[in-house]
């Protein structure tokens, strides 16, 4: 697949991968992620500095792009496996804001995230909920012209570091109805939000989230009440392309890691890399690699169609991206051995992730499932 992009893309990426590889090396990132905080503020502050936290949204709201500047960000976040909400806060927050929020809200919210003074985390995924965005247990009663808020949101990502929280909540209707799901801006701090803060297996940061009668304004509600799971599913979807963006940064480095390991360590007195079984093995990887980043490109220049044509090559390419990671990782651990496994090496965390990325924002089986009944529709 052909994709050329712009030189200003370009720019992008070349200056994202320059502050990567110069302040994201392997060692700093562990200390980073064993650090009390498990990130690193003053990056964020050079990020928006830089103008990347504004390179997803367009001119209106003061940025420059769109998906492509959001992919090519997040593809060098693999890379470099870097842990800075930029998922979370510009892709989830920021979507919700662009496609939902009125004038008022995107001027102060949008501002505030491409500024880097405001973080936001996505409060969207339950306990019971199992993907199906609908299926929500947390509720937001009117109260006159505000609404109060009770509930429990699980696996928040980049939830420790953010001032602001974007959460989904019932409205009206049953648990799991397709109407009655609404979406809000909720202040952390705010009186009732109790979050319990822990750091996941791949390096980054969550909290389980608890809203116990917190009371938000009418002005806190993105878009109209109870039509909010048209927005949700968009934005979900941005957020899966872009993470399989990140998943291509993350396998790239994977298989150039294990191909100078297989150059370098040997065997009988032969390096690895010279035994066929292996050199299959690799050309495997990359038919893996080059077949994963044609999907995401492809995934991401379709999010503008209308919703089934995003839906299924997102789904798609969350398949074919989830399955070649698991591929990737396996192999890459063991061509590594035992080594492969621990801290020291860094193929390991990239497995680690690769692992997670597989789940997030819906498995493979979730989106095969997906992927079929919209074909089958």
């Amino acid at each position: 697949m052909d994709f050329d992009f712009t030189d200003e893309q370009n720019m992008v990426r070349d200056g994202i991968s320059r502050l990567i590889r110069e302040q994201y090396d392997f060692d700093t990132r562990r200390k980073v992620v064993a650090s009390e905080s498990g990130w690193r503020p003053e990056l964020w502050a050079q990020l928006a500095e830089l103008g990347m936290l504004a390179a997803p949204f367009s001119e209106e709201d003061g940025g420059f792009g769109g998906a492509t500047e959001a992919m090519i960000i997040m593809e060098e976040f693999g890379k470099g496996l870097a842990v800075e909400p930029f998922i979370p806060s510009v892709v989830c927050a920021g979507g919700a804001l662009k496609h939902g929020g009125n004038d008022a809200q995107r001027e102060e919210y949008i501002g505030g995230i491409i500024s880097g003074e405001m973080v936001f985390a996505f409060a969207y995924a339950e306990p019971r909920g199992r993907y199906d965005l609908a299926n929500l247990e947390t509720t937001a009663k009117a109260d006159g012209g505000d609404y109060v808020i009770n509930g429990h949101k699980a696996v928040v990502i980049g939830a420790p570091w953010a001032t602001h929280l974007v959460v989904t909540a019932r409205t009206s209707g049953g648990q799991t109805d397709k109407d009655g799901v609404s979406v809000f801006i909720v202040d952390k701090a705010a009186q009732g939000v109790s979050t319990r803060d822990y750091a996941t297996v791949d390096g980054r940061r969550a909290s389980e989230v608890y809203f116990e009668n917190v009371k938000v304004s009418g002005d806190a509600l993105i878009g109209d009440a109870g039509n909010g799971l048209p927005l949700i599913e968009k934005v979900v979807d941005e957020a899966t392309a872009a993470v399989c963006a990140e998943a291509v940064g993350a396998m790239k480095v994977t298989n150039e890691t294990t191909l100078d390991y297989s150059r370098q360590r040997k065997q009988f007195g032969t390096p690895i890399g010279s035994f066929q079984v292996l050199q299959h093995r690799m050309a495997d990887m990359l038919m893996e690699y080059e077949q994963s980043v044609s999907m995401c490109y492809l995934a991401t220049i379709k999010l503008d169609e209308d919703d089934a044509t995003r839906k299924k090559n997102v789904s798609a390419a969350k398949v074919r991206i989830g399955q070649a990671g698991r591929f990737i990782g396996q192999s890459a651990i063991q061509t590594h051995g035992g080594m492969g496994m621990t801290d020291e090496l860094a193929v390991g965390s990239y497995f680690k992730r690769l692992s997670i990325i597989e789940g997030e924002f819906g498995s493979v089986d979730h989106h095969m499932r997906r992927h079929i009944a919209l074909t089958a529709a």
